[in-house]
């Protein structure tokens, strides 16, 4: 009889403890902190129990999946493989507190429920279009680009170096300051923005390089004090045009391909030197992967040559990942480390940024060099470095 009496209770009991039961599921606010900054991004969690997924954001378009997550016991496991990364967190009292660890870093994560954001401020003043960063970079540069889209008090940004950009920078207008970052598991990045009263921008960078305080300048103006941007297509070139370009790497099954071997003779080559760890690859494979499936008909072949740290090399599941993310049907060798580079392709002058692509001719010689890929996040400069692409293959493709 007390039993009967007690089960109504502790049904009440389990419905009502249901009702307030923490869930990870839905949009989060959140930060990382990195070197001293706390970065703002969006992290949207969807599913319960052992079916958990979550993602990133890329500005407003969704990116870097996890492909396994569980939630239990108010602990979040999330891992993200294409970046071998792993997000654990504890959610209580709707908060959502723990850390991303990718490539042996750990960066704590913080977030809590997304909420409404106010309008922006439309007094904002208009600081669209692009502008240039005069900065002496290790890879030799003098400038950089921010390339700046505003609607209003909201803004969308993204710094361009050589090796490619940053990423969409989101943000907002408040109390004077463009307050812009970005964060998708890769480019944690904060940028915030000032006017200044003789037509320049004041910056404040920060990213995993540290904190900098920059300037930005009219194309005017930059180019009247030496800051000009490295040109992509004129950074990194080979020592003899007239040698073949040389490679002999295995792939993944172990078995060694070389630049002799049957299938790339008298084809056009695209030699990709790249990283699975190096976002702007990231930003490439997918076109790259495009143009293959394009082109491969007519006569063209992609290589990449991948560069990865020691534990990735000996066990390359990140690789594996990032080529099942993209769907890539070229070919993909493990090359070395990434400081090895410059002495595996010992024809190579300049080779420090990634990616590097170089075009190779029927006749098996470097016709063109490009360094970095662009993101959308980049507008019409990220077109034009699709269309520079195109436009090699298409004049390698025709000559016979």
């Amino acid at each position: 009889m007390k039993a009967k009496v007690l089960a109504p209770a502790i049904a009440l009991w389990a419905l009502a403890a249901g009702v307030h039961a923490e869930t990870a599921a839905g949009r989060w606010d959140a930060t990382a902190d990195v070197n001293g900054a706390s970065i703002p991004f969006e992290l949207q969690i969807d599913g319960a129990g052992a079916a958990v997924q979550g993602h990133f954001f890329n500005g407003a378009k969704p990116t870097n999946p996890s492909t396994q997550g569980e939630f239990e016991n108010r602990h979040l496991h999330l891992v993200f493989p294409s970046y071998a990364g792993v997000l654990d967190a504890t959610v209580t009292d709707g908060k959502l507190d723990g850390s991303y660890t990718a490539g042996g870093h750990a960066t704590p994560i913080h977030a809590v429920k997304a909420h409404v954001i106010a309008s922006a401020d439309g007094s904002a003043p208009r600081i669209a279009g692009e502008w240039i960063i005069p900065y002496h970079s290790p890879k030799g540069e003098t400038a950089w680009r921010l390339i700046v889209h505003q609607k209003g008090g909201a803004v969308e940004a993204t710094i361009l170096r050589i090796d490619g950009d940053t990423g969409t920078l989101s943000g907002h207008f408040d109390q004077g300051v463009f307050r812009l970052s970005h964060y998708a598991g890769e480019r944690p990045t904060l940028l915030e923005v000032t006017t200044r009263p003789d037509g320049s921008l004041g910056l404040v960078l920060t990213d995993q390089s540290g904190r900098r305080e920059l300037s930005a300048l009219t194309a005017a103006r930059a180019r009247a004090a030496g800051a000009t941007p490295s040109d992509p297509m004129n950074f990194t070139t080979v020592s003899d045009k007239a040698a073949p370009f040389a490679f002999n790497f295995p792939d993944l099954a172990g078995k060694a391909v070389s630049n002799t071997d049957r299938q790339f003779r008298h084809k056009v080559v695209v030699i990709d030197v790249m990283g699975s760890w190096c976002p702007n690859c990231h930003d490439e494979a997918p076109y790259l992967q495009a143009l293959y499936a394009k082109h491969r008909h007519e006569g063209l072949e992609i290589v990449a040559l991948d560069f990865e740290p020691p534990d990735q090399l000996a066990k390359p599941d990140r690789l594996r990942a990032f080529i099942q993310r993209y769907g890539l049907t070229y070919t993909v060798l493990l090359a070395g480390q990434p400081k090895e580079a410059p002495a595996k392709l010992p024809q190579t002058v300049n080779l420090n940024a990634w990616p590097t692509t170089f075009f190779i001719g029927r006749d098996g010689r470097v016709k063109a060099a490009h360094v970095g890929f662009t993101s959308p996040g980049s507008g019409q400069r990220d077109l034009k470095t699709k269309a520079a692409f195109e436009h090699q293959v298409d004049v390698l493709l025709a000559q016979r």
